[in-house]
Formats: structure tokens, C-alpha cells, sequence
């Protein structure tokens, strides 16, 4: 059985609904993800001197800490953002029967 510790939440926003499912289909196709949720939201932030509002597309990224790196480096290859979000938070408990289909879920196959 997995501990909790090896698997975390990634957060990435995007600013079209389309881009945000090309890298959750990417991420979950390359096993880099176990499971991408998207969901609307509207974004308030800080950008070039100015408080901007708008709607965005945040991905909830579920997957092993190892594979943040890789998912780090595909979500700068697939995003349009000058800068991405591209954080991570641990995940510190859950199920064990979900962290042991994620553990299968981001297993690479040989």
C-alpha cells in the first residue's frame, strides 16, 4: 500500500477551456496524471500593474510527487500563459483504495 506522502495536488489555471483539456488529456494520456478535474472560475490577480478579473479554468491535478518535474515541464510546453501557475500541494491523507488506484494510474508501463 502507498502512503499518502508520495502523491500530491498540482493547481494550474488556464484561460480557455480548450487548452485546459488538451493538458488534462495529455497529462492523463503520458500517466503523468492519474486525474485532472476542470473546473470554472473567475481569477482575480495582479498582472502588469494592474488587478485584472477574469474567468479561467483550473485544473486540479492528481499524481505522484515524483512526476512534478515532468508535469511542470509539459504545462510549459502546453500552456499560453507568459507565466503558468504551476503549484503543488501535498497530499497528506486518503483513501487507501484511491491512492492505490492513482499509484496504478501513474504506474509507466514498460
Amino acid at each position: 500500500m502507498n502512503e499518502a506522502s508520495e502523491f500530491i495536488l498540482i493547481y494550474v489555471t488556464s484561460g480557455s477551456e480548450a487548452e485546459a483539456q488538451t493538458i488534462a488529456q495529455t497529462l492523463v494520456n503520458e500517466r503523468l496524471a492519474g486525474c485532472v478535474s476542470v473546473t470554472p472560475i473567475m481569477s482575480v490577480y495582479r498582472w502588469d500593474g494592474a488587478i485584472q478579473s477574469e474567468p479561467e479554468w483550473q485544473l486540479t491535478i492528481k499524481t505522484r510527487r515524483e512526476n512534478f518535474d515532468a508535469i511542470k515541464v509539459a504545462i510549459a510546453a502546453l500552456h499560453s500563459d507568459e507565466v503558468p501557475e504551476c503549484i503543488a500541494v501535498p497530499i497528506v491523507a486518503g483513501s487507501s483504495s484511491y491512492l492505490q488506484w492513482l499509484a496504478a494510474s501513474t504506474q509507466v508501463e514498460d
